[in-house]
């Protein structure tokens, strides 16, 4: 089963190496790592889709709280939550009527179309992965010279936005 976790953690050389090494280590399939800066200075938040049973999420999530910049770590999966990704699409579009027929398919996902050259064209989408997957399918048969996706980010839904589920580091500081 896939599920979607979310950490905060301190910003730090290799902090971000040692995280995907857990998951890596453990053999877990990576769907989407997505990774920024947060409104708190010098912290980050990172959105991982993994695929795996519930016990060896629970399992990773423990050793996630090993690695001492951690903060916090919610498993969002059976949660309400606003997921987003971006794709940017370059199509092949050697005719004004093949570019038309993009730009309206583009139009019908509310996507923009980014940058317009003589054979080709590139449009930007954002929305949940499976608008993400719906307007690829369309765009195949345009012929698709070049497509890169960011990655899932996630945030829950409504009040507790920020608020996941999922609890505090605890760090002991040393007293001099």
């Amino acid at each position: 089963m896939k599920h979607t976790l979310v950490a905060t953690m301190e910003e730090g050389p290799a902090v971000l190496n040692r995280v995907v090494s857990l998951f890596r280590q453990r053999g877990f399939a990576v769907d989407s790592l997505t990774t920024g800066r947060t409104h708190e200075p010098h912290i980050m938040r990172l959105s991982i889709v993994v695929d795996g049973s519930k016990t060896a999420i629970e399992q990773v999530v423990k050793q996630l709280y090993k690695v001492i910049e951690v903060r916090k770590v919610s498993d969002l999966t059976d949660d309400q939550t606003v997921q987003r990704e971006l794709a940017l699409i370059k199509v092949t579009s050697k005719s004004a009527a093949l570019r038309a027929e993009v730009m309206q398919v583009a139009d019908i996902y509310r996507a923009r179309v980014v940058d317009v050259a003589q054979t080709s064209l590139t449009v930007e989408v954002t929305g949940p992965s499976d608008k993400i997957d719906s307007i690829v399918g369309l765009l195949k048969p345009y012929g698709i010279k070049e497509m890169v996706r960011t990655g899932l980010v996630v945030m829950s839904r409504g009040a507790t936005a920020g608020q996941e589920k999922g609890r505090e580091a605890v760090r002991l500081r040393e007293v001099s």
